[in-house]
């Protein structure tokens, strides 16, 4: 007779086979979303859908920043499974109602193996050991809700989840919570909370599939929950969540994971990833490209998170409760860096989400009285320079997205711009912000992304004040020097500089960068950048040496700064456009030359297969960008760069049914140059693409060689 145990770790093993599905032939199968779990990248690891509100899965001691999301790689010590988390972030937060299966009534955390993990999209497992029990821990997600299937081995007859809503992530405190048995399967309660997101609301409806005692052991934020089971036999639980109150967060449940079958809620799951995924298939016979590729499309679809509830209601950044049936409210914007990359790639992809982004980004003016900087949860964070909202709105107005009200859009930027008193009044009055007057530091880094904000506001609309502070980047070029430089109130540069450090006497001139990398931040008006040089000439010469230049950036250099080549520093989004300003100049194959450089060394399928944070989306735009052969420089106007596409044939859904295909001729390793281009079976010579004629759809075909050519050279065909 076969042994139980037996029996049971085939089950185990099926199930895993079953879950990773690497031979399904489905997309979700080239998905591994360990990549960038080691590291600097930061990633969630985890059971979500496609821009979920709820992200379950492991949650480790936070020891330092590599922790921002709860989890890494090099850890192998777990507190529980929480059911919110951060995706590439610098800051850490969230890990919100921590689960965790035991045997013994006094574990409070297990070591586990990596090697017994199981993760894809829309599911999660790990097989754990507890002195003699073993407990297979599985997990799924809906949009605001989620499912565990615990299964108990050698346990005895009693099986227990640790329930822990004192502690997250371990960076933000509990100010508040409850947790309260109403019958003898059901709890619910809430957890409130103060952190990167200051006033962070969670309430939450529990149920389990068999009746449960509770215990607590430290008031309501520590409860033991107990249950009879046969050996063998699985506890499921789940749990809603949302922002307003518990009797939504009941709602949420019952409608989105009414009953217990969570192979259904999993199907249901990959299912989601499936559909968003297949907006870009990609042909190649190289299936670690594949894996890099569909990855990163998956790192661009785990936030922004919808938070709403099923009935439309959501919290707002005033406390109030407001409610938009039918439209999708959203959180978790890291516009700093998803300006960048990410808005103009989901332009094109997620053509049907643009003007819930927008309408959720104005619905946030109206309540707090400014365009979001960073979102959390309903919170602003105010974290990062600028004003990226801004350029994101006027990126959609000017592809014909429908924004809502354009007028209250246009008040909007005008009004938040200008939200950081004290340097925005500086600004305004001498045209820059000087460094002596602005004693917050990152003069320069406040300053450039004022300018673009301001310039590409002015595409808009027709205001002075849009288009004179949208030219301010020009008051910190040293044309003895080519740098970008910090300036005083009376119109002297500062004479401490040195342009490779990041930091000098504990004074910052930039953000998160040096004065190498950001020569180059004027992407809204790259021509007059180039007439500050004085000559394409010494334009090409500084950028050029950009990529060969070495330098100590200093004891004191945030870790952001990563992924160097030269000084180009692609682990930073700050950097990103850069390759592609050769495009400007004429010299297209450059930017090829880099971007694929970039594409295979600071990006492959291990655990630290990212060179820096993701950023909510941002470093794996690029790379899904890159890959499809463009790249967005100027981020509001939609002219994309062509760069060097990476596979045999991508083809784009562009929403209404449209499809925008990418065919490369003689594609290889070796043959990274372009050579030719075709747009509907017609020459094209230009070395960029407007977004209309991506989005009406078409086929682009590129031919491509192993040596430079004179595409994209010249001055009629550059952008």
């Amino acid at each position: 007779m076969i042994k139980i145990k037996t029996i049971f770790a085939l089950v185990v093993m099926l199930w895993t086979t079953f879950c990773w599905g690497a031979s399904d032939g489905k997309l979700t199968s080239y998905v591994d979303p360990s990549i960038g779990t080691g590291g600097h990248g930061h990633v969630f690891m985890g059971a979500n859908v496609p821009f979920g509100f709820v992200q379950v899965g492991p949650t480790e001691h936070t020891r330092g920043w590599d922790w921002c999301s709860g989890y890494h790689a090099s850890d192998s010590v777990l507190l529980g499974f929480a059911h919110t988390h951060l995706s590439g972030t610098g800051c850490g937060d969230l890990g919100d109602v921590r689960f965790l299966p035991v045997s013994d009534r006094n574990v409070r955390e297990v070591v586990f193996s990596h090697a017994d993990e199981v993760c894809r999209p829309g599911y999660y497992s790990l097989q754990m050991k507890q002195k003699d029990a073993d407990i297979f821990a599985e997990m799924t997600a809906s949009k605001r809700a989620a499912i565990h299937r615990y299964t108990f081995k050698n346990s005895g007859d009693t099986a227990r989840v640790l329930i822990d809503l004192k502690w997250g992530t371990g960076w933000d405190r509990v100010t508040r919570c409850r947790l309260m048995q109403t019958d003898g399967q059901s709890m619910e309660g809430w957890r409130h909370s103060n952190g990167w997101a200051n006033n962070q609301r969670l309430y939450f409806a529990i149920s389990f599939s068999h009746p449960v005692k509770m215990e607590k052991l430290n008031g309501d934020s520590l409860v033991m929950v107990s249950c009879e089971l046969k050996d063998g036999e699985p506890l499921l639980v789940k749990v809603g969540f949302s922002a307003v109150n518990v009797r939504n967060a009941r709602t949420n449940l019952n409608v989105e994971i009414p009953d217990w079958d969570f192979n259904n809620v999993y199907k249901q799951a990959d299912e989601a990833w499936e559909q968003q995924l297949s907006k870009v298939k990609v042909t190649t016979a190289d299936d670690v490209q594949k894996r890099v590729f569909y990855t990163c499309l998956f790192h661009t679809m785990v936030a922004p998170s919808v938070f709403c509830d099923v009935n439309g209601d959501y919290r707002g950044s005033d406390d109030e409760i407001y409610n938009d049936e039918g439209q999708w409210n959203l959180t978790t914007f890291s516009l700093w860096d998803t300006y960048r990359a990410w808005h103009p790639l989901a332009t094109i992809i997620h053509p049907e989400m643009q003007s819930s982004l927008a309408k959720t980004m104005l619905h946030i003016y109206q309540q707090q009285g400014t365009l979001p900087v960073w979102h959390l949860m309903g919170c602003e964070t105010n974290c990062m320079v600028g004003c990226p909202a801004t350029i994101v709105l006027a990126d959609m107005m000017l592809k014909g997205f429908n924004v809502g009200d354009r007028e209250l859009a246009i008040e909007a930027m005008r009004q938040s711009v200008g939200s950081h008193k004290r340097a925005h009044g500086l600004l305004v009055k001498h045209g820059y912000i000087p460094f002596d007057l602005d004693n917050e530091n990152e003069s320069v880094g406040k300053g450039l992304e004022y300018a673009i904000a301001y310039g590409c506001a002015s595409k808009v609309s027709d205001d002075p004040m849009f288009e004179r502070l949208g030219q301010s980047y020009k008051n910190y070029f040293d044309k003895q020097t080519h740098f970008m430089r910090a300036v005083s109130s009376d119109g002297a540069f500062r004479n401490d500089f040195d342009p490779f450090a990041a930091e000098m006497n504990h004074i910052k001139d930039y953000t998160e960068g040096n004065a190498w990398q950001y020569i180059w931040l004027v992407p809204h008006d790259v021509k007059g950048l180039i007439e500050l040089f004085g000559s394409e000439k010494a334009f090409v010469e500084k950028l050029d040496s950009l990529f060969i230049v070495q330098g100590d950036l200093g004891e004191d250099a945030p870790p952001d700064i990563t992924g160097l080549i030269g000084q180009y520093a692609h682990g930073n989004e700050p950097s990103h456009h850069i390759p592609y300003l050769y495009n400007y100049v004429g010299q297209q194959w450059k930017t090829a030359l880099h971007v694929r450089e970039i594409m295979e060394t600071m990006y492959h399928d291990g655990i630290d297969g990212l060179c820096g944070n993701e950023d909510v989306g941002q470093m794996s735009a690029w790379y899904v960008l890159s890959a499809l052969g463009f790249y967005q420089v100027d981020p509001a106007g939609g002219r994309y760069l062509f760069g060097s596409p990476l596979f045999d044939e991508a083809s784009i859904q562009v929403g209404e049914g449209k499809t925008f295909t990418v065919k490369t001729l003689n594609n290889s390793k070796k043959n990274v140059y372009i050579q030719s281009i075709r747009l509907n079976g017609r020459k094209y010579t230009q070395s960029f693409i407007d977004f209309s004629d991506i989005a009406k759809g078409g086929v682009l075909e590129i031919t491509m060689g192993p040596k430079p050519s004179k595409f994209g050279t010249k001055k009629g065909d550059r952008p």
